[in-house]
Protein backbone atom coordinates (compact mmCIF):
# COMPACT_ATOMS: atom_id res chain seq x y z
CA UNK A 1 0.00 0.00 0.00
CA UNK A 2 1.61 3.24 -1.13
CA UNK A 3 0.92 6.28 1.01
CA UNK A 4 2.17 9.84 1.07
CA UNK A 5 4.05 10.79 4.22
CA UNK A 6 5.29 13.89 6.04
CA UNK A 7 8.14 13.25 8.50
CA UNK A 8 8.28 15.54 11.54
CA UNK A 9 11.34 15.35 13.80
CA UNK A 10 13.90 17.86 15.04
CA UNK A 11 16.85 15.54 14.33
CA UNK A 12 18.01 15.71 10.68
CA UNK A 13 19.65 12.28 10.98
CA UNK A 14 16.41 10.63 12.01
CA UNK A 15 14.48 12.39 9.24
CA UNK A 16 17.02 11.25 6.67
CA UNK A 17 17.01 7.65 7.90
CA UNK A 18 13.22 7.54 8.11
CA UNK A 19 12.97 8.97 4.58
CA UNK A 20 15.24 6.24 3.19
CA UNK A 21 13.44 3.51 5.12
CA UNK A 22 9.96 4.64 4.10
CA UNK A 23 10.95 5.16 0.46
CA UNK A 24 12.40 1.63 0.35
CA UNK A 25 9.08 0.34 1.70
CA UNK A 26 7.07 2.03 -1.05
CA UNK A 27 5.97 5.19 0.78
CA UNK A 28 6.22 8.56 -0.97
CA UNK A 29 7.80 11.09 1.39
CA UNK A 30 6.38 14.50 0.47
CA UNK A 31 8.42 16.53 2.91
CA UNK A 32 10.11 16.96 6.27
CA UNK A 33 9.55 19.37 9.14
CA UNK A 34 11.77 20.11 12.13
CA UNK A 35 9.12 21.58 14.44
CA UNK A 36 5.38 21.83 15.04
CA UNK A 37 4.80 25.09 13.18
CA UNK A 38 6.49 23.73 10.05
CA UNK A 39 4.60 20.45 10.42
CA UNK A 40 1.15 22.03 10.40
CA UNK A 41 2.04 24.40 7.54
CA UNK A 42 3.48 21.60 5.38
CA UNK A 43 0.58 19.27 6.17
CA UNK A 44 -1.85 22.02 5.12
CA UNK A 45 0.04 22.57 1.84
CA UNK A 46 1.11 19.04 0.93
CA UNK A 47 -1.93 17.10 2.24
CA UNK A 48 -0.06 13.91 3.19
CA UNK A 49 -2.08 10.81 3.97
CA UNK A 50 0.18 10.04 6.93
CA UNK A 51 2.33 12.10 9.31
CA UNK A 52 5.18 10.43 11.16
CA UNK A 53 5.36 12.74 14.18
CA UNK A 54 7.99 12.93 16.92
CA UNK A 55 6.48 13.39 20.38
CA UNK A 56 9.18 15.81 21.54
CA UNK A 57 9.68 18.85 19.32
CA UNK A 58 11.60 22.06 20.10
CA UNK A 59 8.56 24.37 19.93
CA UNK A 60 5.77 22.11 21.19
CA UNK A 61 4.94 18.44 21.56
CA UNK A 62 3.51 15.91 19.15
CA UNK A 63 0.25 15.73 21.07
CA UNK A 64 -0.49 19.42 20.45
CA UNK A 65 0.55 19.07 16.80
CA UNK A 66 -1.67 16.00 16.33
CA UNK A 67 -4.64 17.98 17.66
CA UNK A 68 -3.95 20.72 15.09
CA UNK A 69 -3.52 18.17 12.29
CA UNK A 70 -6.88 16.61 13.18
CA UNK A 71 -8.53 19.94 12.29
CA UNK A 72 -7.19 19.93 8.71
CA UNK A 73 -9.32 18.91 5.76
CA UNK A 74 -8.51 16.23 4.88
CA UNK A 75 -6.96 15.28 8.21
CA UNK A 76 -3.88 13.10 7.84
CA UNK A 77 -3.49 9.95 9.88
CA UNK A 78 -0.78 10.36 12.52
CA UNK A 79 1.76 7.89 13.90
CA UNK A 80 3.73 9.13 16.90
CA UNK A 81 7.40 8.21 17.33
CA UNK A 82 9.89 8.81 20.10
CA UNK A 83 13.21 7.57 21.40
CA UNK A 84 11.36 7.04 24.69
CA UNK A 85 9.04 4.16 25.45
CA UNK A 86 5.26 4.43 25.03
CA UNK A 87 4.82 3.85 28.77
CA UNK A 88 6.57 7.19 29.39
CA UNK A 89 3.57 8.99 27.90
CA UNK A 90 0.88 7.17 29.86
CA UNK A 91 -2.62 7.63 28.51
CA UNK A 92 -1.66 10.64 26.36
CA UNK A 93 -1.30 8.41 23.30
CA UNK A 94 -4.73 6.81 23.77
CA UNK A 95 -6.36 10.19 24.41
CA UNK A 96 -5.25 11.73 21.10
CA UNK A 97 -6.51 11.21 17.59
CA UNK A 98 -3.51 9.14 16.42
CA UNK A 99 -3.16 5.68 14.93
CA UNK A 100 -0.63 4.74 17.56
CA UNK A 101 2.98 4.90 18.67
CA UNK A 102 6.21 3.33 17.40
CA UNK A 103 9.53 3.62 19.26
CA UNK A 104 12.12 5.08 16.89
CA UNK A 105 14.30 2.00 17.34
CA UNK A 106 11.44 -0.17 16.00
CA UNK A 107 10.42 2.00 13.05
CA UNK A 108 9.76 -0.05 9.93
CA UNK A 109 7.35 -0.15 7.05
CA UNK A 110 5.66 -3.19 8.57
CA UNK A 111 5.22 -1.45 11.94
CA UNK A 112 3.52 1.46 10.17
CA UNK A 113 1.37 -0.88 8.06
CA UNK A 114 0.16 -2.63 11.22
CA UNK A 115 -1.12 0.68 12.59
CA UNK A 116 -2.54 1.92 9.30
CA UNK A 117 -4.51 -1.21 8.41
Amino acid sequence: MAATVLIVDDHPGFRSGARRLLASEGYEVLGEAANGVEAVALARDLKPELVLLDVQLPDTDGFAVSAELAQLEPAPRVVLVSSRDAADFGSLIANHDVLGFIPKSELSGSAIRELVS
